[in-house]
């Protein structure tokens, strides 16, 4: 426990010293290629700092402090995690309103925008935008395959990126359903709502949960607990002691 106390130490400094050098350093750069070479480096360490920890609470303990501590330098207004999803219309409403809009915002700006974009020239603006939501979704499930290497160490099954496949085409499907029955009748929330998010947890229970509970995760985060809770129990008798 000791040497995971002093590894999360030595990653959280690590994070703080390239924050500020994005900060005062990087961000002068005129934007261009010129600042995205010199954040670089930062990409790569921060892909590599998880490694350095092994067990799964100082790993998820990094992931939420950076993420806030990002939106909190940023100077903008903190989005909230989430904007109740059980109440989702659509899959597109799920995903692009409701759930996990502190990551939602940056995918959109990083890789729907440019995504887009380059579409546009190749397929036209009528199906551009279908294909940057496609690559908004591949983008997520590597994301979280990365993740979840990192908590699991177990090489990645893909099921995850198949999940985010899945939503992704499935959205895909919503656009040009609505796009067919435009101003016409359409299902009540009543119907939409219990279809939206049977299917949202019906797949995740198929193919995002399985990769994780397989590997005995949850299981080694319990045994943390206990360690952690021993630990502090440790460090209360010390205090009290002087």
């Amino acid at each position: 426990m000791d040497g995971e106390i002093n590894n999360l130490v030595k990653v959280w400094l690590s994070i703080l010293a390239s924050l500020f050098y994005c900060y005062f350093l990087a961000s002068k750069i005129p934007k261009g290629k010129f600042r995205l070479i010199s954040l670089l480096p930062i990409f790569i360490l921060f892909t590599a700092l998880p490694l350095y920890l092994s067990y799964v609470f100082p790993i998820g303990l990094i992931a939420l402090l950076f993420s806030w501590l990002v939106h909190a330098t940023s100077g903008l207004e903190l989005e909230p995690p989430s904007n109740e999803p059980y109440l989702s219309t659509s899959l597109q409403d799920f995903w692009g309103r409701r759930w996990n809009l502190m990551v939602t915002y940056p995918l959109r700006h990083t890789i729907y925008k440019p995504a887009r974009s380059f579409f546009d020239k190749m397929l036209g603006s009528m199906w551009a935008p279908l294909a940057a939501v496609l690559a908004a979704f591949i983008v997520s499930g590597l994301m979280y395959e990365l993740v979840f290497y990192y908590v699991t160490r177990v090489s990645p099954t893909w099921e995850v990126t198949w999940y985010f496949v899945l939503h992704g085409a499935c959205v895909v499907v919503e656009f040009g359903v609505k796009r067919v029955f435009s101003g016409k009748a359409q299902l009540h929330w009543a119907v939409s709502t219990p279809l939206t998010v049977g299917f949202v947890v019906a797949t995740a229970m198929w193919l995002f949960f399985p990769p994780v509970l397989r590997t005995g995760a949850v299981e080694k985060a319990i045994e943390e607990s206990k360690v952690l809770l021993d630990f502090a129990k440790v460090l209360w008798k010390v205090n009290s002691f002087w």
